[in-house]
C-alpha cells in the first residue's frame, strides 16, 4: 500500500499497488505476472471485508513460458498508486491506476475510474495512455524476459484525483498523470474528457507524481523538473509556472513529486533538495522557504535530521503547518522529523 486508505462514513477504503513491477523486470525466474491492483472496502469498526474490486476484472491465466521454463501469466498491472476521492453527491470513488506489467494491456490500467461505494461495481473507465506495459529495470540492456516486447512510457497515474466544482455549477475531475499531463474529466458524464493540457515541453517519466491541490478556480502541481504550475480549472490554461532555486546544501537536483497544500494566498510545496517553500496563488511569487536539511532538537530527545519531501505533503490544521521530513523518493536526503511551523506574530 502507497497511498492512505480513504475513511468516509462507516467504511475505510483501502487502495492495494505492488512491489511486482519491479521484481519481475529485473528477474528470468520470476513468474510474470499475477497482481492486479484494486480497493478493499472494509468496516471501519470491526475491519470486516465488505468488497473488493479489481481495476482489471479478469483474472490473470499462463499464457505462455520463457526459455527458462518459468510461467508467463496476464493480464496483470493497474495498481492503484493513490488514495481514492469520495464523491457523496454520486455516492461514488474515484481512483488513477497505473500501468500494467505485460501485453495484452488492459483498458482501465493508466485510466481514472469510478465504482459504486456500496458494492465496488464499476461505473466507468476512461483511459488517459492506451498501451502502456512497463516494468522496472527493462530497457535497452535488459536481460530479463519478463520486459515487454513494446515497452511503454510508465505513465501511471499515482495522484488522487480532484473532485471541483466550477463558478457555473458543472463539475470535474482533475487527474495529474506521471507524463506531465493534466486530465479534466466529467464525473457526470460517464468521465467524458472535458480539456487536458502539457504542463511540459515534452512528455516524460515522472512529471506528476503524488498529488495536487485546488482552490476556487486554481490547481497546483509540483513538477519533477523542480517547479510549481498553476493552472485555471476552467479552461485548462496555464496560469503561471514558478522554477525552483536549488538549495546549495542539497546534493540532488530539483523535484517536487510530493503533493501540494493551498490554503488561500498561499500554495506549500517540499521538494527532493529538503526545502520546505510557500509560494503566493496569484502569480507565483515566493514568499518564505526554510532549509530542513539540518539537526534539530526534538521534544522527545530523539536525535532527528531534516531531509527531502518526496511523497507526501505539507499538512495544515489549526493554523500551523506540519511538514514529514525525510521521505525520499527519486532523490533527496533521508531524514526522521516531523516539523511544526506557525505563523511569525
Amino acid at each position: 500500500m502507497t497511498a492512505s486508505p480513504t475513511l468516509y462514513e462507516d467504511r475505510l477504503y483501502v487502495p492495494l499497488s505492488s512491489t511486482e513491477e519491479r521484481a519481475a523486470g529485473y528477474s528470468n525466474t520470476y513468474p510474470c505476472c499475477t497482481f492486479r491492483g484494486s480497493v478493499v472496502a472494509l468496516d471501519a469498526a470491526t475491519g470486516k471485508q465488505i468488497w473488493k474490486t479489481y481495476v482489471i476484472p479478469e483474472a490473470p491465466k499462463p499464457v505462455g513460458k520463457t526459455s527458462h521454463g518459468i510461467t508467463i501469466y496476464a493480464p496483470s498491472g493497474g495498481a492503484v498508486w493513490d488514495s481514492p476521492t469520495v464523491d457523496a453527491k454520486n455516492h461514488a470513488l474515484y481512483i488513477g491506476t497505473g500501468d500494467s506489467y505485460n501485453h495484452p494491456v488492459a483498458s482501465t490500467t493508466d485510466a481514472v475510474m469510478a465504482m459504486d461505494m456500496n458494492t465496488g461495481k464499476v461505473l466507468w473507465s476512461v483511459q488517459d495512455t492506451q498501451n502502456d506495459a512497463w516494468l522496472s529495470g527493462c530497457g535497452p540492456q535488459a536481460t530479463s524476459e519478463n520486459c515487454p516486447k513494446d515497452m511503454g512510457p510508465d505513465f501511471d497515474f499515482g495522484a488522487p484525483p480532484i473532485l471541483h466544482t466550477l463558478p457555473d455549477g458543472h463539475r470535474i475531475l482533475v487527474a495529474a498523470q506521471k507524463s506531465g499531463m493534466l486530465w479534466a474529466h466529467d464525473p457526470d458524464k460517464q468521465g467524458a474528457v472535458v480539456w487536458s493540457v502539457q504542463l511540459v515541453d515534452k512528455l516524460a517519466l515522472g512529471m506528476m507524481t503524488f498529488g495536487g491541490a485546488a482552490d476556487n478556480d486554481t490547481g497546483y502541481f509540483g513538477l519533477r523538473t523542480g517547479g510549481i504550475a498553476a493552472v485555471d480549472l476552467n479552461t485548462g490554461k496555464k496560469k503561471w509556472f514558478t522554477p525552483i532555486e536549488q538549495n546549495p546544501q542539497s546534493q540532488v537536483r530539483n523535484g517536487e513529486t510530493g503533493a501540494t497544500t493551498v490554503i488561500p494566498g498561499a500554495v506549500f510545496s517540499g521538494g527532493w533538495d529538503g526545502m520546505l517553500r510557500a509560494f503566493a496563488t496569484d502569480d507565483g511569487h515566493l514568499l518564505w522557504q526554510f532549509n530542513m536539511l539540518q539537526d534539530f532538537k526534538t521534544v522527545n530527545g530523539v536525535a532527528a535530521k531534516g531531509g527531502a519531501m518526496g511523497a507526501p505533503g505539507p499538512v495544515i490544521a489549526g493554523g500551523m503547518v506540519f511538514a514529514g521530513s525525510g521521505y525520499v523518493f527519486g532523490g533527496g536526503t533521508p531524514g526522521n522529523v516531523l516539523l511544526a511551523f506557525s505563523p511569525e506574530p
